[in-house]
């Protein structure tokens, strides 16, 4: 297997960088994968986003459960565990299953969270403020209703992104897997808990797999990054990178009863309007802290 985080081998690094751009490319062109039944996905479908999940990070699929009509959660929790995917993460806005419904609300606990909001959200990864030892490693995202207008999504592979820096400069790689490059300071909920500071690499390897993963934001307040010069190039670079459209870049506008699962890929959103004030864009999301692995 490649190591990504070793910067000395060059031979293994150019086959592996042609491998990834190859797949990230067909992954463009693919029809979602479809699922009959999200609470039995079905060997074939479950082997089959499996592999483009291994491949690139990512994969669409698209399923009749929609639940727009009874308003009742599809049953994401069970389609994630025919993947082997641990609902792990006690997120405030998530019910008892770890089930986060995103919505447009005025609620107490999420007033104020752009993901609640119509506001267009930019690059991330998922839980980049999380503890070092509660790292998002993946997740799904499921369209119960689209908006009426936007709120379309871009993903983006950690992987290419790391193969576009490290192509100008593999210093950049070795900056931004510096234990503390980034750090997101402590947050008081609105329940009154502490979410403590969060210092980390941006690029890091999986505890059981070792492969790469991401922790990233495009904000700019309520962060701070290590001030060494070639830090501060390297996040010029990102910024630069992802405003200029790269064409190994998704663009996904999910409709009911489609969605995306993925080892946690850079993600962004349009900014969107919902015309039926009681019945706007709503999007369930789980999160898991381990990756979705090829069938052995």
């Amino acid at each position: 297997m490649f190591n990504w985080s070793s910067l000395s081998d060059p031979t293994t690094y150019i086959d592996w960088r042609s491998n990834r751009l190859k797949a990230a490319e067909m992954a463009l062109n693919q029809a979602p994968v479809v699922v009959s039944d999200l609470s039995n996905p079905g060997e074939s479908a479950v082997s089959e986003l499996k592999n483009r999940c291994d491949a690139a990070n990512f994969a669409l699929y698209t399923s009749v459960d929609s639940g727009d009509v009874s308003g009742q959660i599809p049953p994401v929790g069970n389609f994630a565990a025919a993947f082997g995917l641990q609902i792990a993460e006690a997120h405030r806005s998530a019910d008892g299953t770890g089930v986060v419904a995103l919505r447009v609300t005025d609620k107490a606990a999420q007033r104020g969270f752009i993901p609640y909001s119509s506001r267009a959200m930019n690059w991330h990864t998922d839980g980049y403020y999380n503890p070092t030892d509660a790292r998002i490693s993946a997740f799904i995202l499921h369209c119960v209703r689209p908006a009426d207008d936007g709120g379309v999504n871009q993903i983006f592979n950690p992987e290419i992104l790391y193969i576009r820096l490290r192509d100008i400069s593999p210093d950049y790689i070795r900056a931004l897997m510096h234990p503390a490059v980034m750090t997101i300071p402590q947050n008081i909920e609105p329940d009154g808990s502490i979410r403590p500071v969060s210092v980390g690499p941006v690029f890091y390897g999986d505890a059981r797999t070792g492969r790469l993963q991401m922790r990233y934001t495009a904000r700019t307040r309520s962060i701070s990054w290590n001030d060494e010069p070639v830090t501060q190039e390297a996040i010029a670079a990102i910024t630069e990178i992802l405003a200029a459209n790269d064409p190994l870049m998704m663009q996904v506008a999910l409709k009911a009863g489609q969605g995306i699962l993925t080892n946690n890929a850079l993600h962004n959103r349009t900014q969107f309007q919902n015309e039926t004030k009681d019945a706007g864009r709503l999007m369930i999301r789980v999160r898991f802290h381990n990756r979705v692995q090829r069938k052995t």
